[in-house]
């Protein structure tokens, strides 16, 4: 369907809830109000809220559908298409694959990163969700650089992340079920597992100035950067400083605030709302959000987190619905530079899902449209075809 009306529901409609209808032609709204006719189908959302499709800058379950034990692989066309259902199923509409290149064999390896881009590109036309490339470089991972650097200038990273886990990675190695996870997830021998480790660690010195170049190239190219967990302010201003402008995870209140005061996005994960906290027991993202301190909420590891996290919000007394549901589409629009979504207005994109929320604690998507196409429905007596209108008589001459 490429024109459709939706009647009834009560829709989000700037920083308020509506009782209204959406017209929809093509991939795009045409109008909003009930004063503009309806084409020839429609839906019937009464009773629904309806809302901006989800933007999700950061997802990286679709790893489990490639990898769902570790040494068991299943191929990767297959994982981003069930990936792409359970995205949509949650009312995810635009989505970028948070795909981390790292300096590991295995899941997280050169290989796998080339085949993602690659299933990505070749597989975008038929996914429902607008999917895209968020590369999560790194930052020890040197011998990558002139790859990354090449697809950065040829516009193949729509998102690009610095991230840093070596700290950790060294930590874990005294802690033997964390190292047991790692080394079954590059499929080394613990003793080759940590060769590699020693051998990256030693050309730490490279490190800043690799950083460096990679951000110059990413600005030439326009391309969004992100920092990932930064431990300090001192940290974020040296990020900010290489154009980095999307602080993701910061690990304390005291880096957020330099963030924040700096007029930087910063991006907390969907799950800590919808757990109760961290499971790192890092910051705890409702009080960061109650205090001004997050600006985006992302999927991080579980597709349906944004959904409940937003409702979650709303029923704690954290933030009104509306505002909630900004963490999760307008603000991440405006952060990836996606000016074509993330609100409910005429000339936007036609990413609209259909949420029953009766029970306000476990909402529950009943349709989906993406880029203007009907791609989920749970309840089919919703839809509707109006009768077409009578022609007028000619009359004779």
């Amino acid at each position: 369907m490429t024109n459709l009306s939706i009647e009834g529901g009560r829709a989000l409609v700037g920083e308020e809830f509506q009782e209204t209808s959406l017209r929809i032609a093509g991939r795009d709204i045409s109008a909003v109000g009930s004063d503009h006719g309806h084409g020839p189908f429609g839906i019937d959302a009464s009773g629904l809220k309806v809302l901006p499709g989800i933007v999700d800058l950061h997802g990286d379950a679709f790893e489990r559908q490639m990898m769902p034990r570790a040494g068991v692989d299943f191929p990767v066309d297959v994982a981003l298409v069930d990936s792409d259902r359970q995205a949509i199923a949650n009312g995810i509409t635009t989505v970028f694959h948070a795909t981390t290149w790292s300096w590991e064999p295995g899941l997280r390896s050169a290989d796998n990163a080339r085949q993602l881009l690659e299933a990505i590109e070749a597989l975008r036309p038929q996914l429902a969700a607008d999917t895209r490339f968020h590369l999560r470089h790194e930052t020890y991972n040197l011998d990558a650089e002139a790859e990354i650097g090449q697809w950065l200038s040829d516009g193949r990273i729509d998102l690009f992340a610095f991230n840093d886990h070596m700290e950790s990675t060294v930590a874990s190695l005294a802690r033997p079920q964390k190292r047991s996870r790692m080394v079954e997830r590059t499929g080394l021998s613990s003793e080759a597992f940590d060769g590699l480790v020693a051998n990256v660690v030693s050309r730490g010195h490279d490190v800043p100035a690799s950083v460096a170049r990679l951000a110059g190239v990413a600005r030439a190219a326009g391309v969004r950067m992100l920092s990932h967990d930064d431990e300090s302010p001192a940290m974020r201003k040296a990020f900010r400083d290489q154009g980095v402008n999307i602080a993701e995870f910061p690990v304390n209140e005291e880096t957020a605030r330099e963030a924040a005061a700096s007029g930087d996005f910063i991006v907390f994960g969907a799950p800590n709302v919808v757990r109760g906290g961290s499971h790192t027991g890092w910051t705890r993202a409702s009080d960061m959000i109650a205090k001004g301190l997050c600006s985006i909420l992302a999927s991080d590891y579980y597709y349906p987190a944004p959904l409940l996290a937003a409702f979650r919000l709303a029923a704690d007394g954290v933030l009104p619905l509306a505002q909630a549901w900004h963490l999760i589409s307008a603000a991440p629009a405006s952060a990836a530079g996606l000016a074509d979504r993330g609100v409910l207005a005429a000339g936007r994109r036609a990413d609209i899902i259909l949420v029953d929320d009766a029970a306000p604690l476990r909402p529950r998507i009943v349709g989906v449209i993406a880029a203007g196409r009907l791609v989920h429905i749970t309840e089919a007596d919703r839809l509707i075809r109006f009768a077409a209108a009578p022609r007028k008589a000619v009359a004779a001459a």
